[in-house]
């Protein structure tokens, strides 16, 4: 098998793999039917996109493939609103999303004269240099800028998704932004295969050319595989945020709380601990900021900037460091030596046991097993 047949096994396992995952996505029965639809649709464009290493095999269609190569325009704003979709619980889509078609639509438009308009002999002519042609210099250009402003938009979502979730909540599953900043990191190393491809077509390397090809399939294929294990593994991957929460650092005190002097808040904060101390609330391993200030009396911005401004943590720290001298004690409980680090780890508030060992050791500088040895 030369490399140019096992680059078209590679992308049509591909697409079948996306095609299969994109049926799966639309077809399951989930709360989440908005971010399936949209990852679904990302696959199906990708799908298409990929199809275009093995099309000549079932069709000579300029119009399809003409299709194929301005689709790609839409990989990159289904991504976007998908991260959107899975960041944030009450996103939903609008008729401004509409917008995000506008590089699509004009791609498509520099191509009618020549291309779509065309028949016989000039639209074959057309496509036999299409590279080198000022329509596709201009597709690239478009598609380029458009790719730079979406990664930059996807991370920045990311960026703040983060910081609102550890000022917010103490669930210990940060699973949503490493896997979605893993995600877009892969695709990202897909996008620079793809840039370098795009260098090399102008020149004469044609098996490098296919190399390149062949590493962007087999990495989309990979990473489609990967999102399958991680589906089956995760089913309860993600933990979405509001998305009128803001960082603290947003928030601006008001008259009343600047005015507040430094016993008062030193007050506060001891309070806040005696309750944390006395009542215990985060045993509970879904504590949010809001049920906190529910339980304590003070208002959850009040709270919000309270513990992150003033304490100077984050509400995700500022919990399971009680969480953690919880667990320290029973470690070094002799009645309770029969119980397993599990088990502590479920009674002190935490349900990940890589969480647990993560914030211990960060606290200790010490493994839990090797705590309780010493």
């Amino acid at each position: 098998m030369d490399k140019l047949n096992f680059l078209e096994v590679i992308a049509a396992i591909a697409v079948f793999v996306s095609l299969l995952l994109a049926v799966f996505l639309l077809t399951v029965k989930t709360e989440r039917k908005l971010e399936n639809r949209l990852f679904a649709a990302f696959l199906i464009i990708n799908a298409i996109d990929i199809s275009g290493l093995f099309m000549h095999l079932f069709t000579d269609s300029y119009n399809l493939k003409a299709f194929k190569i301005s689709a790609y325009l839409l990989v990159m704003p289904l991504f976007y609103l998908y991260v959107n979709a899975v960041c944030y619980s009450d996103f939903t889509l609008k008729r401004k999303h509409l917008l995000h078609l506008i590089p699509f639509i004009v791609a498509n438009l520099i191509l009618v004269p020549r291309l779509f308009m065309a028949e016989g002999a000039a639209k074959e002519l057309f496509f036999k240099d299409m590279w080198h042609s000022p329509e596709m210099f201009f597709y690239q250009a478009i598609a380029e800028l458009q790719y730079f402003f979406y990664i930059v938009g996807i991370f920045l979502i990311l960026k703040k998704y983060k910081k609102i979730y550890l000022e917010n909540y103490t669930d210990p599953n940060t699973l949503s932004y490493k896997w979605l900043s893993q995600l877009t990191k892969i695709f990202l190393f897909i996008h620079l295969c793809i840039i370098i491809k795009n260098i090399v077509r102008y020149t004469q390397d044609r098996d490098l050319f296919i190399w390149l090809n062949i590493v962007a399939g087999t990495v989309f294929l990979l990473t489609a595989c990967w999102f399958i294990l991680k589906a089956l593994n995760h089913p309860e991957l993600f933990r979405r945020i509001d998305s009128t929460l803001q960082p603290t650092e947003n928030f601006v005190e008001t008259p009343k709380t600047e005015n507040k002097t430094d016993d008062t808040k030193n007050f506060q904060i001891e309070q806040l601990r005696n309750f944390m101390v006395e009542k215990e609330p985060f045993l509970e391993p879904s504590l949010t900021i809001q049920e906190l200030a529910n339980q304590v009396k003070i208002p959850v911005r009040d709270l919000s900037v309270l513990i992150n401004q003033h304490i100077n943590q984050h509400f995700f720290d500022f919990v399971n460091e009680y969480r953690i001298k919880k667990a320290m004690t029973i470690l070094k409980d002799p009645t309770k030596r029969e119980l397993t680090v599990l088990e502590i780890l479920y009674e002190v508030g935490f349900n990940s046991k890589s969480s647990f060992h993560t914030s211990f050791k960060k606290y200790t500088n010490q493994t839990p097993t090797e705590f309780r040895n010493n």
